[in-house]
């Protein structure tokens, strides 16, 4: 069998525009809840992402109707509803999880098989399970997936341990359609949160977003089909901003609003680096080099986790020795030794550094790296490990002396909106090739 490798010879400085599309972590969760409506739902602005593509199979899968066009999903809801998701859909992502809650509106039982995604640490399906237990269904976690069944799910009050993305969308579009009022303390409140409620509000939803990260879903009868078009994706414009930087040139990214930028641009400033920001597009240059940063991961509206892959290779290029300390995903520096393989100069510890100690400050978790900058990269033979590491490879190889070639970029492509495409125009050197599997 062929695999698809990228060549990526360094080119110079990257330069050019960019626009961006809906986020990958919010279009997906989008169809999840389009299934919920009584009529037809629109989502504009959609990314071509690979992750579009699983969720949407999914979907026909259970009897639901997806039709993809450029930019734009239409959901139908089906005649008859299969409350299977087929095994074949085990650990290609984070999705199937999430629709467990419409599955039991819609047909009274569900089963889902074992959710995936990038191994960048523990997502456990503990809070999802405990908070439909909660609402009142009967759920079993076995070897091969979930199986739950309810008549009907209660509002109640519910406290999640941690501001868990994939747990309060979880509730979100169990509680909508729940009898009665729940309320979710301890929730998560990051822009693509906000957006999935305001989806849920346009479909006939009643949710109210309150003080304290909680959150109160009053359920209602039925809910509508609605359309919406998606803000811009704050990791993929992050992303190319860092690209232009660590390359030293300038990328204007077009179609993430600043409120979803607001930390990074921070950061990268703190860094030495001269940010445009415009209602048309943003930009970062960094004319007299960058300087090192101590950087901290954390929930919204801290520094995002996804941030910290693009970031990582930035402080290769900054002077000095700069500090990253994430603490939402134990496992996220997995991607490191393909960059050290490059060159980049990366330690990493056990201990926390660069921020006050996590919940991972007792555990072997490295979570926490020590870079030292400038480092001189070259090119080098890699296999990409998740989504975002991936990415970094790419940004690593375009500062490298020397041709890259990057196996595994079909996670890449799963993750951002034509990548390659967005690459070659900004004047980086880039090929596709095809290779034989070992």
């Amino acid at each position: 069998m062929n695999e698809e490798v990228w060549l990526i010879e360094p080119s110079g400085p990257l330069r050019g525009d960019v626009e961006v599309r809906g986020s990958k972590n919010g279009v997906s969760k989008h169809m999840v809840a389009a299934m919920l409506g009584t009529g037809e739902s629109t989502i504009h602005n959609a990314p071509d992402v690979g992750e579009v593509g699983i969720t949407a199979q999914m979907l026909r899968a259970l009897g639901i109707d997806v039709e993809i066009t450029s930019g734009e999903i239409v959901v139908s809801p089906g005649e008859q509803i299969n409350p299977h998701v087929p095994a074949a859909f085990t650990g290609l992502n984070r999705i199937p999880i999430l629709m467990l809650g419409p599955l039991l509106h819609l047909a009274g039982e569900a089963f889902v098989p074992l959710v995936g995604g990038d191994p960048i640490g523990r997502r456990p399906v503990d809070f999802h399970v405990e908070a439909l237990r909660a609402m009142g269904a009967e759920v079993e976690v076995s070897d091969t997936g979930v199986y739950a069944k309810a008549k009907r799910l209660r509002g109640t009050r519910i406290e999640l341990p941690y501001p868990s993305v994939g747990a309060t969308e979880t509730v979100l579009m169990s509680a909508v359609l729940a009898e009665g009022k729940t309320v979710l303390k301890g929730a998560a409140m990051e822009p693509e949160v906000v957006e999935l409620a305001l989806f849920l509000q346009r479909m006939g939803g009643r949710i109210e977003l309150s003080p304290d990260r909680r959150i109160v879903i009053e359920g209602v009868e039925r809910l509508h089909g609605a359309s919406t078009r998606l803000a811009g994706d704050r990791i993929e414009a992050f992303s190319y901003l860092a690209a232009g930087l660590i390359t030293g040139g300038q990328v204007r990214v077009h179609g993430c609003p600043q409120d979803r930028l607001v930390t990074a641009i921070t950061t990268l400033a703190r860094m030495g680096a001269e940010v445009d920001i415009t209602d048309e597009y943003l930009s970062a240059s960094a004319p007299h080099g960058l300087r090192a940063a101590a950087v901290q991961t954390d929930t919204h509206p801290g520094f995002m986790t996804d941030w910290q892959t693009p970031l990582m290779v930035l402080f290769t290029q900054a002077q000095g020795m700069s500090v990253l300390h994430e603490t939402v995903f134990e496992n996220r520096l997995v991607y490191v030794p393909a960059l050290q393989k490059m060159g980049c100069e990366i330690e990493v510890f056990d201990v926390c550094l660069g921020g006050p100690a996590c919940r991972y400050h007792d555990t072997n978790a490295k979570h926490s790296a020590v870079v030292r900058g400038v480092s001189k990269l070259s090119g080098a033979d890699v296999t990409l490990p998740d989504i975002r590491a991936g990415f970094s490879a790419v940004l690593a190889a375009a500062a490298a002396e020397g041709t890259s070639t990057l196996r595994g970029v079909h996670h890449i492509e799963r993750g951002y909106h034509r990548p390659f495409e967005q690459f070659a125009s900004l004047g980086l050197k880039i090929s596709r090739e095809k290779v034989q599997d070992e």
